[in-house]
C-alpha cells in the first residue's frame, strides 16, 4: 500500500490496461475500435482491446521537441491521411520556423518507418461510424494526444473516447473539448512525470510493439 500523499502506482502497463478496461466496460456493446499510441500505449491498449473484444490498431504520433530541450513539446504530427501539426505558441516563439519544419519532416519519416515495422501490409481498422477509444499509457504535455485526437476525428468516428491511466488535471481539461468522453484513472496534482505512476515503466522496443499487435490480430480477436 502506498504511503499517505503518495499516488497509486501501477505495477506495469498491463495492469493499467486491465484497470482501464474495467472503467470502459460500458462501451463493450458498442463494438468499439481501440487505437493505441506507440510505443507504451500499445501495452495498455492491448489489455483494453482484449477485455472489450475489440480490434486493435495504432495512431502514429511524434512529438516535435524544442532544440534546446527535446522533451519540451513545440508540437506534434500524426499520420492518418491528414497531417496534424499542433504548435505550442509559448514554446514555438523561441524556436526558428526553419528548425520546426526540418524537425517535422524528420518525425514524419519516423512515422513511416514505424508504420512499416509495426503494421506492414495489414489493413488499417476503419473507425468511420464506430466508437473509437484512443489509449496511451499517460499524458504529460498533451501535444501528442491532441494531434492523435484530431487525426482520429478526421476519420469520422461515431464517438471518440480518450482513455488513459494518468494525466495532469489542466491538460486533461483542455483535451475534453476534443473527445466525446474522457476516462482517466488518476488525475493527480502536482503531476510530475508519467513514469512516477508505474513500478515498471521500461521503454518498449519495436519488437515488443510488434508482438502485441500480432497477438491482437490472432484468431480469437475480432475480425479487423
Amino acid at each position: 500500500m502506498n504511503a499517505p500523499g503518495i499516488p497509486f502506482r501501477f505495477r506495469n502497463r498491463s495492469e493499467a490496461g486491465r484497470d482501464l478496461a474495467a472503467r470502459l466496460a460500458h462501451l463493450g456493446d458498442e463494438k468499439p475500435v481501440v487505437l493505441a499510441l506507440p510505443r507504451g500505449g500499445v501495452a495498455v491498449a492491448a489489455e483494453v482491446a482484449g477485455a472489450l473484444h475489440a480490434p486493435l490498431d495504432i495512431v502514429l504520433v511524434r512529438k516535435i521537441g524544442a532544440p534546446f530541450q527535446p522533451e519540451l513539446a513545440v508540437g506534434a504530427v500524426a499520420d492518418g491521411g491528414h497531417i496534424e501539426a499542433v504548435i505550442n505558441p509559448g514554446v514555438a516563439a523561441f524556436v526558428p520556423e526553419a528548425w520546426i519544419g526540418r524537425e517535422k519532416a524528420r518525425q514524419l519519416r519516423e512515422i513511416e518507418r514505424r508504420r512499416a515495422v509495426y503494421v506492414g501490409d495489414r489493413p488499417r481498422v476503419s473507425v468511420a461510424g464506430r466508437t473509437a477509444i484512443l489509449v496511451d499509457d499517460g499524458i504529460a504535455t498533451g501535444a501528442t494526444m491532441l494531434a492523435a485526437l484530431r487525426s482520429v476525428r478526421r476519420a469520422n468516428p461515431k464517438r471518440l473516447v480518450l482513455a488513459v491511466p494518468v494525466a495532469p488535471p489542466d491538460v486533461l481539461s483542455e483535451l475534453r473539448a476534443e473527445a466525446d468522453e474522457v476516462v482517466c484513472l488518476q488525475v493527480p496534482h502536482p503531476f510530475g512525470a508519467i513514469g512516477a505512476f508505474y513500478e515498471d515503466f521500461h521503454q518498449l522496443d519495436d519488437a515488443e510493439v510488434v508482438r502485441l499487435l500480432d497477438g491482437a490480430s490472432r484468431p480469437g480477436f475480432p475480425d479487423r
